[in-house]
């Protein structure tokens, strides 16, 4: 099932930095948003205030309509997926348990029914045979994938990737966007934050370019990247592409 999420009027001010300045980003159900803009121009951080990591001074997070501002943050994070550029997987415990630690603390699986939750969830990701190994012994874009996994165990609404691919080897990158790019064709709801113009391009429903807090423009991709509107979008372009 996915939702749709709505951030309207969203201001955040960490120490005296003014880090978002009136954030308005949409994505229906079943559609992918791509957040592109310079290092240090608020896109990851837009992605923790939408899951609540940081709470917004000013502004509102709507679920499928419904604002989650006094919901349990807990809770709001078990409808939505997070993927961040490290991988955060416990090293002690196997592929498998990382992933079905979530369903059983949260969701109530026993051990069997997180197990097999698991291993579904590695499947989806190319990687059922790993699931007894440890994460060390993992390269990793398998890790990432792992932490996909994990992110997709909790049956989440939507699902937020930030800079994914940014720590993996140049060679590691194109398994996981083509796992992304399989949960976008398959009806997941996402917004991605990325440096891969590639994937911006070719997945997203619409691409959002952030700059200094603020959105300098949105719109489809052919929109974006053959006719920017903006000085500031046309050059960074120039420089990426």
């Amino acid at each position: 099932m996915s939702a749709s999420l709505t951030g309207t009027g969203l201001h955040l001010t960490l120490g005296r930095n003014h880090v978002l300045r009136g954030i308005n980003v949409h994505v229906d159900a079943g559609k992918t948003t791509t957040v592109i803009g310079p290092s240090g121009s608020g896109k990851s951080t837009l992605l923790r205030v939408l899951n609540r990591l940081h709470e917004p001074d000013q502004g509102d997070v709507l679920l499928d309509g419904a604002s989650v501002l006094t919901e349990d943050p807990d809770l709001l994070r078990q409808r939505i997926g997070m993927v961040f550029q490290h991988f955060n997987l416990f090293p002690h415990k196997t592929v498998a348990d990382n992933i079905a630690l979530g369903p059983r603390k949260l969701r109530g699986l026993s051990k069997d029914q997180a197990r097999a939750l698991a291993i579904e969830q590695l499947q989806i990701v190319g990687l059922a045979e790993k699931a007894d190994s440890r994460p060390g012994n993992l390269s990793g874009g398998q890790q990432q994938r792992v932490a996909i996994a994990r992110a997709l165990a909790m049956k989440p609404e939507i699902m937020f990737f930030d800079e994914a691919t940014s720590a993996l080897d140049p060679e590691l990158v194109k398994g996981i966007l083509a796992v992304m790019a399989d949960l976008a064709s398959g009806g997941m709801s996402m917004i991605v934050v990325t440096h891969e113009m590639g994937f911006a391009r070719s997945v997203s429903d619409s691409v959002m370019f952030m700059d200094a807090g603020q959105v300098i423009e949105i719109g489809t991709p052919q929109s974006v990247f053959d006719d920017p509107q903006t000085p500031r979008l046309q050059r960074f372009l120039s420089e990426v592409l």
